[in-house]
């Protein structure tokens, strides 16, 4: 296709067009009306001064008689300018006046007439137009007067002159605006279509351009952009949680494999095969919690648990996770505190209660005080972590406290990435993914996850909108998964 007929199919150039034949029509009808007005003003302004003089003529007659009249007539008619005049008799022979002849029948008829003349002392042959008035006198007499119409031709003239430059200029500068205006815009989609074509190649990184005017083309490209460079930052992560799926179970696996090769070569007893296949579940438990984790963020980031949400109270979250993992806190030394109000919310229970989970189970895990790993004796509130339901103004905050090492405030943006480990926590059991799930979950439902100093120590919390519901859930009755 040529440029010329790429731009003659652009929507800024056939709205262009459209606009201009309306304006067209417009201007044309409003010098219509202006010339229409014009005539009828002209033509009333005839026919005031032709009655006027037309009852001056008869008052003359009334008091002077033909002869009078005649005089006045002749008198009249040598003026410069003059209107038209004309005296006859009955039968039609003319008596007095400036007019040479007339259109057949004009005399005949009383009242006004548009018609045909010459005056006498024309030299051309050249017939005018007229605008009489034919009065019939006492005796029988006619008396015609009139007024050419030159004048009102001559302006209606002027005024369809000047229309006709008016709807020419007007579709010049119309079609040259369309032109620009579409060049214009072609020009700015051309640039995007460009841009697009490289993205759709794989070039994720391009932008589409943004002009200073600020109109809808430019808002357009901002939320286009905006939407790309979501896009690259999905498409990063999904690159980065594929490589590090590829890492971080290559070796569960590795190690999977070599143990039932390991028990296929060395084990002799039932005793031998039996402690291979309990390694063998232990570590596939590892790697369905690993996936699961992994289905679960899926499962929060796609938003396909909206549908679930439901009002309870947070409080009875708190307490069920306390109970369920105060045992395993207390082996690991550790003593697992619940603070909570009655705090209602409207969420999806499982995925809040599976979030709180995590946050405890790191609390115990990667918590513990620096002087408890190191085999010093600490005191009581150094091994206390602490979960908390409350409401603050219209958030509901369900916070995980811990006395251990924390995480430093650089460090804190990465923990929340999926599979990432700080390096404190890699001699640690465990896939990375706790704090990703608690992250997701919170942003499914409209909130966040908070990492904070408890000086010393960790403060994780989970901040969610608040919304009281009118009923309370019954407690958990399920026990939450655990992911590490």
């Amino acid at each position: 296709m040529t440029a010329f007929g790429k731009l003659v199919r652009t929507t800024a150039f056939r709205l262009t067009l459209v606009y201009l034949f309306l304006f067209a029509i417009f201007a044309a009808s409003l010098l219509g009306y202006f010339a229409w007005n014009t005539r009828r003003l002209i033509t009333e302004e005839i026919t005031q001064t032709v009655n006027s003089e037309t009852s001056e003529i008869n008052e003359i007659y009334g008091r002077g008689g033909l002869v009078r009249l005649v005089r006045a007539i002749e008198y009249r008619a040598l003026r410069p300018g003059a209107n038209l005049y004309l005296v006859t008799t009955p039968t039609g022979q003319a008596i007095a006046g400036n007019v040479g002849s007339l259109a057949p029948g004009v005399m005949a008829t009383f009242g006004w007439t548009e018609t045909a003349y010459r005056r006498i002392e024309d030299a051309d042959d050249r017939d005018h137009r007229a605008l009489v008035r034919v009065t019939e006198l006492e005796n029988g007499f006619r008396l015609l007067i009139g007024r050419d119409l030159a004048e009102r031709r001559r302006l209606f003239g002027i005024v369809a002159k000047a229309a006709q430059w008016s709807v020419l200029i007007v579709v010049v500068l119309g079609l040259g605006g369309g032109i620009f205006v579409a060049r214009r815009v072609l020009t700015r989609i051309d640039a995007m279509t460009g841009t697009a074509q490289r993205i759709m190649t794989g070039d994720l990184s391009g932008r589409l351009p943004v002009g200073r005017s600020g109109d809808e083309l430019d808002r357009l490209a901002e939320n286009l952009n905006a939407m790309l460079e979501r896009i690259e930052a999905l498409m990063a992560g999904l690159k980065e949680v594929s490589d590090n799926i590829a890492h971080d179970l290559k070796t569960p696996l590795t190690r999977l494999r070599n143990r039932a090769e390991e028990a296929l070569a060395k084990s002799g007893s039932e005793a031998d095969y039996r402690a291979a296949l309990e390694r063998t579940i232990e570590e596939s438990d590892g790697l369905i919690r690993t996936f699961n984790a992994l289905l679960m963020i899926a499962r929060a980031e796609s938003g396909q648990a909206r549908g679930n949400m439901d009002d309870f109270d947070a409080a009875d979250v708190a307490g069920g996770i306390h109970e369920l993992y105060e045992p395993l806190a207390e082996d690991d030394g550790m003593t697992l505190k619940v603070k909570a109000d009655p705090t209602p919310v409207h969420a999806n229970r499982e995925l809040i209660s599976q979030a709180l989970a995590n946050l405890v189970e790191n609390a115990i895990k990667y918590g513990k005080p620096v002087a408890l790993t190191g085999g010093t004796v600490v005191s009581m509130d150094s091994r206390q972590i602490t979960i908390e339901a409350r409401r603050e103004g219209d958030q509901v905050l369900l916070s995980v406290t811990d006395r251990g090492p924390g995480i430093p405030e650089t460090d804190r943006k990465h923990a929340i990435e999926r599979f990432v480990r700080l390096e404190a926590s890699r001699t640690l059991p465990g896939s990375g993914l706790g704090l990703s799930l608690a992250s997701a979950v919170a942003t499914l439902h409209g909130g966040e996850l908070r990492l904070g100093d408890a000086h010393p120590g960790l403060v994780a919390t989970l901040v969610l909108p608040a919304r009281a519901g009118d009923r309370v859930a019954p407690p958990m009755p399920d026990v939450p998964q655990k992911v590490a």
